[in-house]
């Protein structure tokens, strides 16, 4: 196993166990079997673990494992303060030691602020005295670091993260978010701050492996070097000396085994020109399976009317190369619950991202296509309660 410093120049493991997808049995999670997976992890030298307070049974399943196995002063445990339930001061006490009693733990090496998406959740929370509970946890050893994890646009995410001294912070990133989320910008901006980044979603919840097109997957399959879909997609991030820790929800000992060889043998700017030009193809041929030709480079970008527009492309694009509810979902979270709302439902027709636009795309007209495939009514009753409790109205 290989290993990148955090910010107190401790070693975190390229390769982290995001306790999200744990195996279950009916309602509850076989925690055999995750027993089993995560002590092959921590013996092939796996240091970090990833959960949060909404993971149904995953922090009181990584706690019994860790005690009763005796490894807490062998990891490092991340977990997430459900920051849209926090009321007042004294609820965030009533999250973090719940948690710490499902962990069975005293402390908390990493804790997050749990799914940011608008500076206005990050000043909630001010408003509640997190600055001064965070300075107390840390002068008392219940949280080591303090980070937050992140679902938004670039700008977004480089607002939040110059809005406090973070000791880190994770992001959805993989070579199709390349300029989508936070984006490589983001991920270099936290970088240039000497910031740990921690990826999520490396393979879009599998959907890099399980749901390639026809076109794609012929060209993983003449790769000279033999590599898989995970394989490309994983050391596509490694190779990446930006990227501190790369999280994945393993469950299953060959998975375990494999992503632990690729993390071990993966070098800093590995990637050659075949490499790039390897990956290149495998996102044109997603493309060539999408509605919208936009690559996400935001030459549309701002729009007079606040609609982020290639959000709207990406993940209407999303909806026919993955699975419509999936990326209504993930819309709804990195579009719909801010603040300042960014839908295509506002645009007036002004067209002047249409004369910016290098693919030409007529982008008033997909935009209202767009809209009604991603917000049907459902969803954007959904939306609408989901940012009330977020953002408090």
């Amino acid at each position: 196993m290989q290993y990148r410093p955090d910010r107190r120049g401790e070693p975190i493991s390229l390769l982290g166990f995001g306790c999200m997808r744990f195996t279950r049995k009916g309602n509850n999670i076989d925690i055999d079997k995750a027993e089993t997976e995560i002590m092959a992890a921590v013996d092939a030298g796996v240091n970090y673990f990833d959960t949060a307070y909404l993971y149904p049974g995953s922090e009181a399943c990584l706690g019994e494992i860790v005690e009763r196995n005796g490894i807490r002063d062998k990891i490092r445990i991340a977990t997430k303060l459900p920051q849209y339930f926090i009321k007042s001061p004294e609820s965030i006490d009533k999250y973090f030691n719940e948690e710490l009693s499902r962990l069975r733990t005293d402390y908390v090496d990493y804790y997050l602020m749990h799914m940011l998406t608008d500076i206005a959740a990050w000043e909630n929370l001010q408003k509640y005295g997190i600055e001064e509970w965070i300075a107390a946890q840390k002068e008392a050893g219940r949280i080591r670091q303090i980070g937050f994890s992140f679902h938004g646009n670039t700008e977004m995410f480089k607002t939040i993260l110059d809005a406090y001294d973070w000791d880190f912070c994770q992001i959805q990133y993989n070579y199709l978010d390349e300029t989508s989320q936070a984006g490589r910008e983001g991920l270099m901006a936290a970088h240039e701050k000497g910031i740990p980044v921690i990826i999520m979603e490396p393979l879009r919840g599998g959907k890099l492996v399980n749901m390639l097109p026809a076109a794609a997957k012929a060209l993983i399959a003449a790769d000279p070097k033999h590599r898989t879909a995970a394989e490309l997609a994983l050391r596509w991030l490694w190779e990446q000396p930006a990227v501190t820790c790369v999280l994945s929800g393993m469950n299953s000992i060959p998975m375990v085994e494999e992503n632990c060889r690729i993390a071990s043998d993966v070098k800093d700017h590995e990637f050659d020109d075949e490499d790039r030009a390897l990956i290149e193809g495998i996102k044109d041929a997603i493309m060539a399976a999408t509605k919208v030709g936009c690559t996400g480079c935001r030459y549309c970008m701002p729009c007079p009317q606040g609609v982020d527009i290639p959000a709207a492309f990406h993940y209407y694009n999303a909806m026919y190369a993955e699975k419509k509810h999936g990326a209504r979902r993930e819309y709804a979270q990195v579009v719909g619950i801010r603040k300042d709302p960014a839908f295509p439902s506002q645009c007036i027709g002004c067209g002047r991202c249409e004369k910016h636009c290098p693919q030409h795309i007529s982008i008033i007209e997909e935009l209202k296509k767009a809209d009604k495939a991603l917000r049907p009514l459902p969803y954007k009753i959904g939306t609408a309660v989901a940012k009330k409790m977020i953002l408090k109205g």
